[in-house]
């Protein structure tokens, strides 16, 4: 599926106009639900497609940050053949008790893929987990940037960030 296709398909499924409070604690006057393009297969085949374009030959790792970032890392690391983790938002308290499912290790070099970024906070978050196991994030790539600082923030810290779309690409003037 070419670019402009991908980017009308995701807007038709998720593109919601409304009153929503977002993750970040900023009010919007629209929202792109996540789950709504992550859950259709051509959407989702795509962007595991658009996110191999990311990769460097160094790469080992696809990682995901729970829940919203799982489907896309497992879409991107079937689509390149390779291994990949989630990364959890807070540890469970039974079992493993671990904040990484899947096998990282230290040495590891990790493309890091997200949904929408608006402050970067939550991928940010996953980007230390990460590190402080000893791998390295090579890039952090989101499906949509908000462009409400997330690149900023992700820079600022040291990281590489891109995105497959923006909110301009959909049109979105805010």
């Amino acid at each position: 599926m070419d670019k402009a296709t991908l980017t009308a398909r995701i807007k038709e499924a998720s593109y919601l106009e409304g009153d929503f409070l977002l993750r970040s604690g900023k009010r919007s006057k629209y929202y792109m639900d996540k789950y709504l393009f992550e859950t259709q297969p051509d959407i989702l085949k795509a962007l595991g497609a658009e996110f191999c374009k990311h990769l460097t030959d160094d790469v080992t790792l696809i990682a995901g940050a729970e829940l919203g970032g799982v489907a896309l890392a497992a879409a991107t690391a079937m689509e390149a053949n390779l291994p990949w983790i989630i990364v959890r938002n807070s540890k469970k308290d039974y079992g493993t008790s671990k904040m990484v499912e899947g096998v990282l290790k230290e040495g590891d070099v990790v493309l890091l893929v997200e949904d929408i970024a608006t402050t970067g906070g939550q991928v940010l978050e996953a980007a230390k987990i990460i590190a402080e196991a000893g791998a390295t994030v090579k890039k952090i790539v989101c499906v949509i940037d908000r462009k409400q600082g997330a690149r900023e923030n992700i820079e600022g810290t040291g990281h590489v960030f891109d995105s497959i779309i923006t909110k301009d690409d959909l049109g979105i003037t805010d």
